[in-house]
């Protein structure tokens, strides 16, 4: 059965849409146009490009065709109308916001989101615009209902969340904020469009941090806000155009060559941390593993209503003193240690230390966690590998 371009699959997508080579004197990879400004054939040309930048590749902080074949490609397999590419993750979790908040309004977010944004909510909206957040559990779509108020504009979502790895019931919070007017912003990094589709399920708008799973070979800082047009386009004028976060066409070109893998990559991440998180699920040191993917996961049945796959991303509580902590980071071969995830290598970091800096004391002691909660992001290596050097640092303690 013939197939429209429209239909193709994400493998096809990743590979063919939005690249025209033909129109680029045949060059199979789309070329870096690495320059700051385009030039216009006329008067009347130029007065256009300056009456629909969005459209227009007139000066590189805007838009760059290099650029542009990513954000199409990102909009396409998330569902997407338009994608907007910034320079980092953060850069677009504050333009989304942003988009949606007004001075004195209201925001709900879920408690454990990632820690810079929970600081942009809970600290900085307050003291610049008088937005004040309430911080929810996540779980339970009363807590949600209870928050709103008259002045509730924006419910931030991040599922599975940082550190936790909680799941939200995203159909049944869209469903509340679209009865109340409220919009919605959730953060897929963790799943990437790929594995959850939550503009399919009716959110406003969809970020993440492209730094992690989509470009995949921690060479890149970026983020990508993706959602309707009429959305997307008012943050390239206002959030993206006048804060300056610009893409720069090399690093979208990086993007756009990391993508290619990304189904394939996705696939060993998963296979990889099964085999991770089942090990550890059984070991005697081990208090508790928090990965979607797990059967055992109290949130395994909502995992697998909202996404069709698991990514390589999860935690541990290991059954340890807080000073025992350091021996099993040390003793780590394989794992580096370092912030970030979702790269081609294998990572271990401990969200407490970051979150202690970042937030006051009892905001810290609400989400839960302790020194002895392990992040662990599963690269690409061997699993059995990955199993050798963790039992050995195990074995530390």
């Amino acid at each position: 059965m013939k197939k429209e371009s429209l239909d193709y699959e994400m493998e096809t997508i990743l590979a063919h849409f939005a690249e025209e080579p033909m129109t680029q004197g045949g060059a199979i990879v789309p070329p870096i146009y690495q320059n700051t400004l385009f030039a216009a054939k006329d008067w009347e040309s130029l007065c256009n490009m300056f009456d629909d930048q969005i459209n227009n590749c007139l000066y590189t902080r805007g838009g760059n065709p290099t650029v542009r074949v990513v954000e199409e490609k990102m909009a396409k397999l998330a569902g997407g109308e338009r994608a907007k590419l910034l320079s980092s993750g953060m850069a677009a979790i504050t333009a989304a916001i942003l988009h949606y908040i007004n001075h004195g309004d209201h925001v709900i977010a879920v408690r454990n989101i990632y820690g810079s944004a929970h600081s942009f909510l809970g600290k900085y909206v307050k003291e610049k615009m008088n937005v004040d957040t309430t911080f929810v559990d996540g779980k339970d779509i009363g807590e949600f209902e209870a928050a709103i108020r008259p002045n509730t504009t924006l419910i931030y979502l991040e599922s599975p969340t940082t550190a936790i790895f909680e799941l939200q019931d995203i159909p049944a919070i869209v469903e509340l904020a679209k009865r109340h007017g409220i919009k919605t912003i959730i953060d897929n990094t963790w799943a990437t469009f790929l594995y959850q589709k939550p503009l399919e399920l009716g959110v406003d708008l969809e970020i993440h941090s492209c730094t992690k799973y989509i470009n995949g070979h921690s060479d890149v800082i970026a983020g990508a806000i993706i959602g309707r047009a009429e959305d997307v386009d008012s943050i390239f004028m206002r959030e993206h155009i006048l804060f300056g976060a610009k893409m720069a066409p090399i690093e979208a070109w990086m993007i756009l060559r990391g993508m290619r893998t990304l189904p394939l990559r996705l696939q060993r991440h998963q296979k990889n941390a099964l085999r991770v998180a089942k090990f550890l699920d059984q070991h005697p040191k081990v208090l508790a593993v928090r990965y979607p993917g797990l059967e055992s996961y109290p949130q395994y049945e909502l995992g697998k209503k909202l996404m069709t796959g698991y990514t390589g991303l999860f935690s541990v509580r290991l059954d340890c003193a807080d000073e025992q902590i350091g021996q099993f980071f040390n003793a780590l071969r394989l794992f580096k240690i370092g912030v970030s995830w979702g790269g081609h290598e294998s990572l271990c970091y401990s969200p407490a230390i970051s979150y202690f800096k970042k937030l006051p004391y009892e905001r810290f002691m609400e989400l839960g966690l302790s020194l002895c909660d392990v992040r662990l992001s599963i690269g690409l290596e061997n699993a059995d590998d990955l199993i050798l050097d963790i039992e050995q640092a195990l074995g530390k303690i």
